[in-house]
């Protein structure tokens, strides 16, 4: 079946991060950065934030009551959090104007909390989608099946008819998993050339 609806995960392939933006005001030492850094970014934390069960706000007053030594630091991060994205991916803008002016419908998948949606607004390559479904709004996560099953089923999609490109793999082999087409992002020029495998030309 042919594709008609071009799917896309936001950090890494439309916007790029860079925790070092908050850090590096907050830390002299490195090994005061690495204690925290691993604090922030250990797996099962970071699920909890873009599962956010509960309000994002009130998982890092728990980590702060657990960790009373950075309670400073982690309110710095939690207050300036959309500061991490550093702005637009190269070349995806164009990409996702040529894409919409073939008649494409673009919408996004991201593993994200609430937060996001001040980084949509800051950042306007994330406001070209015609819709997208966050982690945060439906306490799902990627790989699992499900958050993907939800984007059909929300905006009225056929699994066979999508095309979806994320930076990590086992969220790819999770779109797979759900009917859809995908393949791993590294940059636009490959996004480009992959498209053409589907029959995409531009």
């Amino acid at each position: 079946m042919m594709i008609k609806n071009l799917i896309f995960d936001f950090g890494k392939v439309l916007v790029d991060y860079d925790f070092n933006r908050i850090l590096d005001p907050l830390f002299d030492t490195e090994e005061g950065r690495e204690e925290f850094m691993y604090l922030i970014a250990r797996p099962d934390f970071l699920d909890r934030c873009d599962k956010e069960d509960i309000p994002i706000r009130e998982i890092i007053a728990e980590v702060r009551r657990d960790n009373p030594r950075f309670d400073r630091e982690l309110q710095y991060f939690i207050d300036n959090y959309p500061d991490l994205v550093t702005g637009e991916i190269k070349g995806m803008r164009e990409l996702l104007l040529e894409l919409k002016a073939m008649g494409y419908r673009l919408y996004g998948l991201t593993n994200w909390c609430s937060i996001v949606y001040e980084i949509m607004r800051r950042h306007d390559i994330l406001q070209l989608l015609d819709g997208c479904v966050v982690s945060s709004d439906v306490h799902i996560i990627k790989p699992d099946t499900a958050i993907y099953e939800h984007l059909c089923s929300k905006f009225g999609l056929n699994a066979e008819e999508c095309l979806f490109t994320d930076d990590k793999a086992v969220n790819v082999e999770g779109a797979i998993a759900a009917g859809w087409n995908a393949f791993q992002f590294f940059d636009a020029e490959q996004y480009r050339n992959e498209l053409k495998k589907y029959g995409i030309n531009l």
